[in-house]
């Protein structure tokens, strides 16, 4: 077990040792495990006292370009969004500009959920 906190650096990597911010094993560039091939558009309003929100799931990147993606979808939908455990959401409906904008970069997505 290595250092965790140091009061000059503050939070410490446990496995390399280094500090967070210049820890190179937490950056690594894998793929999403929930990837299974297919690009995924939604719409969902579970949980958002009816508010709905596109929900775009199973992109093949890693963390870093898929929160670039997120920001450029949601700058191109002129709305506010999150990612989430691999899945982009973004406030409002907005399924069919983000199937279009997604076509445009090279993904092969469907529209779920009716």
């Amino acid at each position: 077990m290595g250092i965790v906190y140091s009061t000059l650096h503050g939070q410490m990597c446990p496995e390399c040792g280094k500090p967070k911010g210049s820890c190179v094993c937490g950056k690594k560039s894998a793929v999403n495990a929930k990837v299974d091939g297919s690009v995924r558009v939604g719409r969902e309003t579970k949980g958002r006292k009816g508010a709905g929100v596109t929900v775009i799931s199973g992109i093949p990147l890693a963390d870093d370009e898929l929160k670039i993606l997120a920001k450029e979808l949601k700058s191109r939908c002129g709305g506010g969004g999150t990612v989430k455990d691999g899945v982009i959401e973004i406030q409002g409906d907005h399924r069919n500009l983000v199937l279009e904008e997604l076509a445009k970069r090279g993904f092969k997505a469907k529209r779920t959920g009716g």
